[in-house]
């Protein structure tokens, strides 16, 4: 069975998450002392004991689902006694996760991964004053659909699909107004839900230049390696093991479309039958199952489910 490992993105965090697999292996425990140190925070507690609000801010909710999904994989790695090119044929990760894959896959030190989203998470904050702009799902209506709504926002305001997540689940993201004319519009098309986001900025459109700008600065000065298996990138949704177009492609990424329906359907064209979910939660696992039904999907997040997946290898 041909496997791909995914890690999830923004949306997939919650406080505890990752704390019974620190608790059960050393390993685990290494990621998070070392991005707490990286980091001069005290991640780790926040993400076990903190309080919500302070996990939902972007700066934080970044490096702590890698911290998470990098935990999982080290696990497996050493409990498992094999390398990612024995494990999987690809790696992939939905918006930050695309950097968890690439920490996992050898392309960015943990340090620099921790590094990089921290910036990342402040970055995309900076870029649009709170208020200002806004993202919506758009339920039930396919993508296409949804372009040609977001094609109609004038008014010197934009919106524009952010997030291809499944077959009618789309995300949009722009300017405040513009999303609300938005929901409306889809709304009186079809729609079956078109409901606003609780985001602090809106993420994967134009109005994330300047964070595009920052990621590009931040990314032309770290060492970027092969990944040890190609990874599926999200603005392209076709595979690449190349660390110049990757570096391209992560900068691309912050104001780009995640096209992660495109992407799970490219791992089946592949020839991978399993997607293999690491990290918190189980988004990217019920993404896939409406994508694409016959796709084997698992989670694995805490030591039972590493467990269970050990014993099927």
């Amino acid at each position: 069975m041909s496997k791909v490992l995914t890690c999830p993105g923004q949306g997939s965090q919650f406080i505890g998450m990752g704390k019974d697999l620190a608790e059960a292996f050393p390993e685990a425990r290494e990621v998070f002392r070392e991005v707490d140190d990286v980091l001069s925070q005290k991640l780790s507690d926040l993400i076990w004991n903190g309080q919500e609000q302070d996990l939902n801010l972007t700066e934080n909710t970044q490096p702590a689902l890698m911290a998470v999904s990098v935990a999982v994989w080290r696990v497996l790695e050493t409990q498992s006694g094999r390398t990612l090119p024995q494990l999987a044929s690809f790696v992939a990760g939905h918006s930050l996760g695309e950097y968890s894959a690439l920490a996992m896959a050898g392309t960015f030190t943990l340090a620099d991964t921790a590094r990089l989203l921290k910036l990342r998470g402040q970055a995309m904050q900076r870029a649009v004053p709170v208020g200002q702009g806004a993202m919506a799902a758009i339920l039930g209506l396919d993508f296409e659909d949804v372009q040609k709504i977001t094609a109609e926002i004038s008014d010197g305001e934009m919106c524009e699909a952010a997030n291809d997540n499944s077959v009618g689940q789309v995300v949009i993201s722009g300017h405040k107004a513009a999303v609300a004319a938005a929901i409306v519009l889809a709304t009186e098309r079809g729609a079956k839900r078109a409901v606003e986001l609780p985001v602090s900025a809106p993420f994967h459109s134009r109005l994330m230049a300047p964070a595009a700008a920052e990621m590009k600065d931040a990314l032309a000065d770290v060492d970027m390696k092969a990944p040890a298996v190609p990874l599926i990138a999200n603005v392209i949704a076709r595979e690449t093991d190349n660390p110049e177009e990757i570096r391209d492609l992560l900068v691309r990424q912050v104001t780009g479309t995640v096209r992660w329906r495109e992407s799970v359907l490219y791992m089946k064209d592949c020839g991978c039958t399993e997607l293999v979910e690491l990290g918190a939660g189980k988004v990217l696992s019920g993404l896939a199952r409406r994508i694409d039904k016959d796709l084997a999907t698992v989670s694995i997040e805490t030591p039972a489910q590493i467990e269970a997946f050990l014993a099927t290898i």
